[in-house]
């Protein structure tokens, strides 16, 4: 079963320094129809000016993953960790038992563009921690790069959950086919152009649910970027 989640319909935030659009209810957006997929809880496409950002706040039990598409991201938090997120790297704070930590766009000039993930942990009251890693230096060659899975890797962060996470950049005209396992769900999330997926075109911003199928064809219309999740679901 396929079902498109389009960009239009998602939860919107315009706080004049933030313009967030929500895939899943957050903060002020609630639809009990979209809470989630599996343990995947949050996506949010967030665009924050230059200069501005989230002050320090807390979180608890959650993995929390940033991806930049562009601009630089300044991360601190209480373990005593700070760094700088760019496009090409891969972020994951595991909030544990409690955890505090600001986000601010790096720059005072261009805009940081990036995409904030919530993962539900398979176990709760874990040991608050941080991970970057720079993304497979071959990526984009038509092909899905493993960024983020429960074993972690060279280029890849851990995640306290049985979940995979594929970072996608196929050229136009390019396909590629993904194997599902049955008890487990697919999301993707296109970030940018334009894909066909079993004859469902997602472009910018839109998301598709995948359960229940064997194989799922994925081919670019347009150059295309997009994060795929490969996770365990509940029927």
């Amino acid at each position: 079963m396929i079902s498109i989640r389009q960009a239009q319909d998602r939860g919107k935030a315009n706080l004049g320094w933030l313009d967030s659009n929500h895939t899943f209810s957050f903060g002020h957006y609630h639809d009990p129809e979209h809470m989630g997929f599996g343990p995947l809880r949050v996506i949010n496409e967030d665009r924050v000016k230059p200069g501005a950002g989230f002050d320090t706040h807390g979180h608890r039990d959650m993995e929390i993953l940033s991806y930049v598409i562009s601009g630089a991201l300044e991360h601190k938090d209480s373990t005593g960790t700070g760094s700088v997120i760019r496009r090409g790297d891969i972020q994951r704070m595991t909030a544990g038992r409690g955890i505090l930590h600001s986000e601010f766009n790096h720059s005072g000039e261009e805009p940081v563009y990036f995409l904030q993930i919530w993962i539900i942990p398979a176990e709760a009251g874990l040991e608050p921690g941080y991970e970057q890693k720079q993304i497979d230096p071959g990526r984009g060659n038509n092909q899905l790069t493993l960024i983020a899975l429960q074993e972690g890797g060279a280029h890849s962060v851990r995640v306290h959950q049985d979940v995979a996470l594929y970072l996608g950049e196929l050229a136009a005209g390019h396909h590629l086919d993904y194997p599902m396992t049955e008890g487990r769900g697919l999301w993707l999330q296109l970030v940018a152009g334009e894909l066909d997926i079993a004859g469902t075109t997602l472009r910018a911003g839109d998301g598709l649910q995948v359960t229940d199928e064997t194989q799922v064809p994925i081919e670019a219309s347009q150059h295309a970027e997009f994060l795929l999740f490969d996770l365990p679901v509940m029927k």
